[in-house]
């Protein structure tokens, strides 16, 4: 600061008189700059007096529209926006350059309307009032503030609205969350045949895939393609999203196959288009593709990655995606963080969670909701209750995600008290308001207790309507405590609000067939069959040296299946030789002569059995199932994991089990 101070005073010293006017503002203005970057890296404030004293030497050279114009952009790109404000508010006669820069760094206050209302009125008294820039910056400023009535009408005072002003009216609807009504501007702009930049070309089709309007989109890339702009990384990586979200993966990969420059950003957005459509293995095979193209992930797609393995089910895969990261990057990033612990968790590998949550140097309630929940979905309740008291101990404010997982860790291991006593803490101790998801844990912790009609009284008494999820766990409790009168209600609920799923149908087949009403399920597969109801096939899926093996019931396909039979054979005589006998009342239909042999032959014991001829002695499985591991398998795998001495880990559409010398860390409640 003391450097600005002594060329201020030597230059009202010794004014230049060699120099044109012009060279001297090329001189004076480049020595503002340089000691103006100079004085901002040692200190981030800059005196009132400085700012006279340049005032008053600007003015006296007669070179104050300039340079003082220069200075003002200088204070504003420095951050120092309260100084570039006091600046302006010295200068009687502001070009109408200086009015944008001002209102520019006004809308970099915290509270900015107050001087942006004031610089407003001080722009009316000037002559170029109507000055699109200076009714963009106005726009703009109002739009930041939420005023989206008030950027509305500055708009409307533009005779001719340029590109830009376009633009920042677009970007104020979305970033108030109205995308809608972007687009719908956005077709106006295209009717009016207004030609888009790269600016606006990529927030339209930013605002476009928000709402996974395609028609509008495309129209909008297209005209980018005429207009020349679309070999912008900005606009076709916006492209490359609209289709992603719009699930056009086949366009998405056409669009960035044809990018002449491919960023992180637009590598991100094709893995995460294709993990989210249900394409995880073309998204990891990009992934791992980035490297070769001098691509360094960012810790969002190693995240996107992460949750592809653990659709595969590819622990292996996972291993590689980690090793991929920086370890010390890692410690001090919630996000990367957060994944790993999920992708852990979801393997079953809570120590390795746990590890990874313990080096973790940023923990923030996001960090430690995925490790309790980790936790509740691997059968720990008793560590869930003992880290929530160290989030309390630490004064992390607990939150409803929180509470989700004490809730999610009381359904799992049937802790009716406790979850009655969290439902409660939450409501009226912590004063959150439960959404619909921690209904649905408390539905589904009293529904497998028995309490049938207490969670039937709960869903009548919820604020807000019961969904899939509430209604399919009274279903699933009506199931195992065989209600069919309950079950046929809550049947009649989720056809309502899902008429084409076959997984609610399937599980009333099985309420009647345990009930001995084989008629009544006859009927109702022949409604399945006339509506066009198709069954969900089940099937179970490992991951093995990269690559997945995926098996369902009865399945001959696998080059191994003859050994995978046969070793199933060994294993059910061992199985009986411990005195076990199949469980044939998890069949659908009355065909009991064939009721044992199909379960012996269920998808997730022929990938055990895979899996037992394929891995090391010692060594654990990992099992993927689409759907619920029925009662017969779950008790055969225990004995299964006590046999070959196996940690044995199978992830259904229901829970987490995780089975060792016999026993589930279900505690046989799922």
């Amino acid at each position: 600061m003391e450097v600005l101070r002594k060329f201020v005073q030597s230059e009202l010293r010794n004014p230049p008189t060699t120099l044109a006017p012009g060279a001297f503002l090329s001189s004076a203005a480049e020595k503002t700059r340089r000691l103006l970057i100079s004085a901002v890296s040692s200190s981030d404030r800059l005196p009132p007096l400085t700012v006279k004293l340049l005032h008053g030497r600007l003015l006296r050279l007669g070179l104050l529209a300039d340079l003082y114009t220069f200075l003002l952009r200088a204070l504003s790109s420095s951050g120092l926006h309260l100084h570039a404000l006091y600046l302006y508010s010295l200068f009687p006669d502001p070009s109408h350059l200086a009015l944008p820069v001002a209102l520019k760094s006004a809308s970099r206050l915290p509270n900015p309307l107050k001087a942006g209302e004031q610089l407003h009125a001080r722009s009316l008294k000037l002559p170029s009032h109507s000055n699109p820039h200076i009714l963009t910056s106005l726009l703009k400023l109002y739009a930041k503030c939420g005023l989206l009535q008030h950027a509305r009408s500055v708009f409307e005072e533009m005779p001719c609205p340029c590109t830009i002003s376009w633009t920042a009216l677009i970007t104020a609807y979305m970033d108030v969350g109205c995308a809608k009504e972007a687009v719908a501007i956005a077709r106006d702009v295209l009717a009016s045949g207004m030609r888009p930049d790269s600016f606006m070309a990529a927030r339209v089709l930013t605002a476009c895939a928000r709402v996974e309007d395609l028609g509008t989109g495309e129209a909008v890339w297209r005209t980018a393609e005429r207009e020349g702009v679309a070999s912008s990384v900005f606009v076709a990586t916006a492209a490359v999203d609209l289709y992603v979200k719009c699930g056009e993966m086949a366009k998405a990969r056409e669009v960035f196959e044809r990018m002449p420059e491919k960023d992180v950003v637009a590598w991100g957005a094709m893995v995460s288009g294709y993990s989210s459509n249900g394409h995880p293995q073309e998204a990891l095979q990009l992934f791992f593709a980035m490297p070769a193209q001098g691509v360094v992930p960012n810790c969002e797609t190693v995240a996107v990655a992460l949750s592809a393995c653990t659709q595969l089910g590819a622990f292996d895969l996972a291993r590689q995606v980690v090793a991929v990261v920086d370890w010390d990057q890692l410690l001090d990033n919630p996000v990367l963080g957060t994944a790993l612990i999920k992708m852990y968790s979801k393997f079953g590998s809570t120590g390795e969670a746990w590890f990874v949550f313990q080096q973790m140097r940023k923990r923030g309630i996001t960090v430690w909701n995925a490790m309790l929940l980790g936790l509740s979905m691997t059968g720990h309740d008793k560590s869930v209750f003992a880290l929530v008291g160290q989030m309390e101990k630490s004064g992390m404010e607990l939150n409803g995600r929180t509470f989700m997982s004490l809730l999610y860790s009381c359904t799992h291991t049937g802790l009716v008290q406790d979850g009655r006593r969290c439902f409660h803490n939450m409501t009226q101790l912590y004063r959150i308001a439960p959404r619909i998801e921690h209904y649905g844990c408390m539905v589904d912790l009293l529904s497998h207790a028995g309490l049938l009609k207490e969670a039937h009284q709960l869903i009548n008494e919820m604020p807000m309507q019961a969904n899939v999820a509430v209604w399919g766990a009274l279903l699933g409790g009506c199931k195992i405590h065989r209600d069919p009168e309950l079950a046929e209600h809550a049947l009649k609920q989720l056809i309502l609000l899902e008429p084409w799923n076959s997984g609610n149908y399937a599980m009333l087949s099985n309420i009647y067939s345990n009930s001995g009403r084989w008629k009544d399920a006859a009927k109702l597969r022949l409604h399945m069959e006339a509506i066009g109801v198709k069954e969900v096939t089940g099937y179970s899926w490992v991951d093995f040296d990269g690559e997945v093996h995926k098996f369902h019931v009865a399945d001959n396909w696998h080059p191994l299946m003859d050994q995978i039979y046969k070793k199933l054979d060994e294993l059910g005589m061992e199985i009986k030789a411990m005195g076990h006998k199949p469980t044939t009342d998890v069949m659908m239909f009355d065909v009991k002569n064939e009721k044992e042999h199909t379960l012996v032959h269920h998808s997730e014991k022929l990938a055990i059995a895979f899996c037992l001829l394929t891995t090391r002695p010692g060594e654990s499985i990992r099992v993927i199932k689409n759907t619920r591991v029925c009662t017969d398998c779950h008790t055969d795998i225990k004995f299964i994991s006590r046999i070959t001495h196996r940690e044995i880990i199978v992830q259904d559409n229901s829970r987490f089990h995780c089975f060792r010398d016999a026993c589930c860390s279900c505690n046989d409640y799922w």
